[in-house]
C-alpha cells in the first residue's frame, strides 16, 4: 500500500529552494517520478514552473499533479547534467523526453597494449583498457583530448596507422605526440606519460599544473613572455575542462550517508551509487527521542533500520562514524552473505562525496526547519512554553553590536506564521551615548522602533524578545510603559555558561521570572534561531558601518600611537596586516612602544565584537 503525499504548497517550497545547481525531481500523489530536471540555479529553474504563465500543455498539466518537490544539489551544472540523465534511466518519468539507449555520454579511453592509445569512446566499455568518465559533452572530451596532446605526447592514431610507419606523422612535427611508432620514445618513458595521463584524469590535476607553473615562473624568469603566456592558458584549460562527475568513473557499489543536527531535527541524506554511477539521494527526516540523541546513535539506528528493507553495497561511507560501527558492520555482512566496510573517508576522491552528501543534507535540513509545518509545531511549542493564549503571529528580537564602543549599531529582525520577514528588518545607527553603554544601545533602538509604530500607528509584535539579560530587559519594559505600549510580551535571551547554545536562561514576567527550556526543546531552537539571526544582522550591518568610517589609516584612531611611532611599526612589521596579526609581546619590543601602548594597539584590532 502506497502512502499519499500532503498537498504541495509551491510558495512555502521556493522560500527554502537553494541559489544552487542541482537536480530536481517532481512527484505524483503516488510518490511516482513525474519529471526529471536539472538546473544551474535550482530556486529560479523551479519558480519558472510556478509562476501561472505557463504555455505548454504538457507541462501544465504536470505541474497541477505535483504533489512533492526533491532536489539535489551537485558542484557544478555539468555533474547536475550526468545525474539528471542516470535519474531519468532509472524512473523513465513519464514527462521526460527518454533515450532508446544508455550509452549516450561520452568517455576517454586508454587502451591496453605496449604503447597505449588515448582515444575517444562511447559504447558498452567491453574492450580492455582503463575508461574514464563520462563527460558531460562530446566537446569536453575532444578539448581534454586535444589538452593531453599537449601535456602527454601521447598517440591518439589507430592502430592500423600507427602499425605502419616508417617516419614520424605531423603529430610529432607539431610537438603533440612523441611518436613511439618509430622508437622515437623508448617504453619506460612513453610509459611514464601514460601514467601521467592517468593521474590527470584520475582528477589528480594540481600535480600537473604545479609543474606548469613552474614553467609558466621559469619562462617569465628568461623574459620569454610568449612562453609564459602559452602555460598560463594551458593552466586555465587545465581547471575549466577537468569537469566529471565526482561518483561517475568509479568501480563498485557505493553508499554515501550524511547526518545533519539542527534545531530538533536530523537530516539523513543517502546517496545511493551503482556500477560507478551516481543514481541519485533521498532525504530522511528520523523521529528524535524527548532526550535528544547524539548524531552517532541516530546514525546507528538509521543504518540498521534502513538496510532491512534495502540493498546493502559493499562500502558504505558516512560522515562520521556510528556507534557500535564494527557490530553494524558484521549485521550488514551476514544479511548480505559478503563483507560489508563502514568507513569515514578522510581525504581523496571518496571524502568529496561524503561532502557533498553533508551538503545536501544541511540544506534539507534547512528548508525542513523553515518549512510551514516546522514552523507551526515550533510556535506552538513557544506558545506553550511561555503560557500565550494565542498563537505568536509576530516575533521581534533586538541585538547591539560594537567594538570596544566603535560604529555601534542595533538590530531588529522579524518572524512570522512562515519564518523570517525580511523585507521588514531594520537596522539602527546608534549615536549620542557612551562608548561601549549596552543599555543605552538598546534603550535608544527600542525608542525609536517604538515611537514611530505608536506615531504611526504600526504594527506591533506579540512577542519581543531581547538579545541580553535582565538590564536589556528593563530599558525595553521601561520604553514600552513611557510609550504607553500594551499587549507586547518581553522575553530576555540571556546566554548560558559559556556562552554555549542550549544553555540559555528566558527572562519573562516582567523580568521577575526565569525560565530554562530543556535543550531538546522546539521551543528554544526557535528562539535560539530567531536570536541568531538577529545577532547576525546586526554584527555585519557594525562590520559595514566600521569600515566606511575608517576611511583613514587605523593606526591614527589608537591615542598614544602619533606619527613617528606609527612609522616604526610599519617599518618593523612591513604592513598592516602583519601589525594586527602580532601578539602583545611582539609589538612591544619595537622602539618606542611601551607594553602599555602594545596592549592598546593588541586590543585595537583584536577587541571582541558584541
Amino acid at each position: 500500500m502506497q502512502t499519499e503525499l500532503p498537498n504541495f504548497d509551491p510558495k512555502d517550497f521556493l522560500k527554502t529552494a537553494p541559489h544552487k545547481p542541482g537536480v530536481y525531481r517532481m512527484l505524483g500523489k503516488d510518490g511516482a517520478v513525474l519529471y526529471v530536471g536539472k538546473a544551474k540555479d535550482l530556486k529560479n529553474r523551479l519558480s519558472s514552473y510556478f509562476r501561472g504563465t505557463l504555455t505548454n500543455s504538457r507541462i501544465f498539466a504536470m505541474v497541477k499533479q505535483i504533489c512533492q518537490v526533491e532536489i539535489a544539489i551537485t558542484n557544478t551544472e555539468a555533474e547536475a547534467l550526468l545525474l539528471e540523465s542516470n535519474l531519468i534511466k532509472q524512473h523513465s518519468p513519464r514527462y521526460n523526453i527518454l533515450l532508446k539507449d544508455g550509452k549516450g555520454y561520452p568517455y576517454i579511453h586508454i587502451t591496453a597494449g605496449e604503447y597505449p592509445r588515448i582515444e575517444f569512446y562511447r559504447g558498452s566499455r567491453k574492450q580492455p583498457g582503463q575508461y574514464f568518465g563520462p563527460y558531460p559533452s562530446v566537446g569536453a572530451v575532444r578539448q581534454t583530448m586535444h589538452l593531453m596532446k599537449k601535456l602527454f605526447k601521447a598517440r591518439q592514431c589507430e592502430d592500423s596507422y600507427f602499425a605502419n610507419r616508417s617516419r614520424p606523422c605531423l603529430e610529432y612535427q607539431i610537438k603533440r605526440c612523441s611518436a613511439p611508432c618509430v622508437g622515437l620514445i623508448d617504453k619506460s618513458d612513453y610509459a611514464q606519460s601514460i601514467r601521467h595521463a592517468v593521474q590527470f584524469l584520475q582528477g589528480r590535476t594540481q600535480e600537473v599544473i604545479d609543474e606548469l607553473v613552474q614553467k609558466m615562473e621559469s619562462a617569465a624568469m628568461t623574459l620569454n613572455f610568449e612562453k609564459a603566456a602559452e602555460y598560463r592558458d594551458l593552466i586555465e584549460s587545465l581547471r575549466h575542462i577537468s569537469q566529471q562527475q565526482y561518483v561517475s568513473g568509479s568501480n563498485g557499489n557505493v553508499d554515501v550517508v550524511s547526518i545533519c543536527l539542527g534545531s530538533g531535527v536530523a537530516s539523513v541524506q543517502v546517496f545511493t551509487v551503482r556500477n560507478g554511477n551516481n543514481l541519485g539521494n533521498r532525504n530522511f527526516f528520523p523521529k528524535l527521542p524527548d532526550d535528544e540523541a547524539h548524531s552517532a546513535e541516530i546514525l546507528s539506528s538509521f543504518l540498521a533500520q534502513y538496510y532491512l528493507n534495502h540493498d546493502v553495497p559493499g562500502e558504505v561511507l558516512v560522515s562520521e562514524m556510528p556507534d557500535d560501527a564494527d557490530v553494524l558492520a558484521d549485521m550488514l555482512t551476514l544479511k548480505q552473505g559478503r563483507k560489508v566496510v563502514i568507513r569515514q573517508p578522510q581525504r581523496g576522491e571518496r571524502s568529496k562525496w561524503v561532502e557533498l552528501a553533508q551538503r545536501n543534507a544541511e540544506q534539507a535540513l534547512q528548508m525542513q526547519v523553515l518549512s510551514r509545518a516546522g514552523m507551526q509545531q515550533r510556535l506552538f511549542a513557544v506558545q506553550e512554553a511561555l503560557g500565550m493564549t494565542a498563537l505568536p503571529a509576530r516575533m521581534e528580537c533586538f541585538d547591539i553590536s560594537h567594538t570596544m564602543g566603535e560604529a555601534t549599531v542595533a538590530s531588529c529582525v522579524v518572524f512570522d506564521l512562515n519564518g523570517p520577514l525580511k523585507s521588514e528588518y531594520r537596522r539602527y545607527n546608534i549615536e549620542g551615548i557612551q562608548p561601549g553603554d549596552d543599555y543605552a544601545a538598546m534603550r535608544q533602538a527600542l525608542t525609536r522602533r517604538f515611537r514611530r509604530a505608536v506615531e504611526q500607528e504600526g504594527k506591533l509584535p506579540d512577542i519581543l524578545f531581547i538579545d541580553g539579560g535582565k538590564g536589556q530587559v528593563t530599558q525595553a519594559l521601561d520604553v514600552l510603559r513611557e510609550l504607553h505600549v500594551q499587549g507586547v510580551e518581553v522575553v530576555g535571551v540571556a546566554k548560558g555558561e559559556g556562552r554555549k547554545p542550549g544553555l540559555e536562561t528566558l527572562i519573562i514576567e516582567q523580568g521577575k521570572e526565569r525560565l530554562v527550556l530543556p535543550e531538546h526543546s522546539a521551543a528554544l531552537h526557535l528562539i535560539q534561531q530567531i536570536r541568531d539571526e538577529a545577532h547576525r544582522f546586526a554584527i555585519t550591518g557594525h562590520r559595514a558601518r566600521r569600515q566606511k568610517a575608517r576611511t583613514q589609516s587605523p593606526l591614527e584612531q589608537i591615542e598614544g600611537l602619533g606619527a613617528k611611532r606609527r612609522q616604526v611599526l610599519l617599518q618593523q612589521f612591513g604592513g598592516l596586516k602583519a601589525i594586527e596579526r602580532a601578539s602583545v609581546e611582539e609589538l612591544a619590543k619595537v622602539s618606542g612602544i611601551s607594553p602599555v601602548l602594545a596592549r592598546k594597539i593588541y586590543d585595537f584590532f583584536n577587541g571582541e565584537e558584541s
